[in-house]
């Protein structure tokens, strides 16, 4: 057994702080969130670093202000060459590895510039903030794009949510009173529940997924950045 602690990075995408228990809201119940806090430390008074899920991740990432590492805005790559917490664990002989969403954007002309590539593992971690994608899904996946063997989707048609694109009819739709689907895209829908059971949401199949990923590591030493699209919208 391995003296080095395993790291579990949890992350939600636009989940308020004023919108857990242990930080007092008044009618909302986080649990489990609630039992984390009471085991740990809660910072009353720590600042996002951008308004913006790319901006702040790579801020997450790589400890650094975004005037400093310059992924100033969503789809602004993460300079190559920055480091991250990938590239400090990995030399301790960590696996570190992401399940769910990163809103990383790869510096394609620097790694053109120095000659890296998709190909190789060392181009797999430039590309991907220094995590091994072990199953990444940043969460956003209309009929267009073409999602059909988006891993997540191939799940829900095994579960029985029978569509070339579950995720935009089951997991990001609700259904209205006559049965008729009502498109998470729509800021209106919003407090509709989507037509998945609990058990089949994002949540709780990049859960799954995150204990398959802990099982398989074994005694490795790992570092696994479990990052939830939900809550944000759609």
């Amino acid at each position: 057994m391995s003296s080095i602690k395993n790291i579990l990075f949890v992350m939600a995408d636009q989940l308020r702080a004023d919108y857990l228990g242990c930080y007092g809201h008044r009618t909302l119940k986080t649990p489990n969130i609630d039992a984390l806090a009471a085991r740990g430390v809660r910072f009353t008074r720590a600042y996002a670093q951008a308004p913006v899920c790319g901006p702040s991740r790579m801020s997450f990432y790589t400890g650094r202000y975004v005037s400093s590492h310059g992924s100033t805005y969503n789809g602004v790559p993460l300079r190559i060459g920055e480091m991250t917490m990938g590239d400090h664990l990995r030399p301790l002989g960590m696996r570190v590895a992401l399940v769910g969403k990163t809103h990383m954007t790869e510096d394609e002309r620097g790694m053109q510039r120095l000659g890296v590539t998709r190909d190789t593992i060392e181009g797999v971690f430039a590309s991907e903030c220094g995590f091994e994608p072990y199953e990444r899904d940043d969460g956003l996946w209309p009929d267009e794009i073409n999602p059909r063997d988006l891993a997540y989707n191939r799940y829900l048609r095994q579960q029985g949510y029978n569509a070339d694109n579950p995720w935009h009819e089951f997991a990001n739709a609700g259904r209205g009173e006559d049965g008729q689907l009502l498109s998470g895209w729509l800021l209106r829908h919003a407090r509709v529940p989507s037509a998945v059971k609990e058990e089949h949401s994002e949540t709780a199949y990049m859960t799954n997924r995150a204990m398959d990923f802990i099982d398989e590591a074994g005694d490795t030493p790992w570092c696994l950045h479990l990052s939830y699209i939900k809550p944000h919208w759609p």
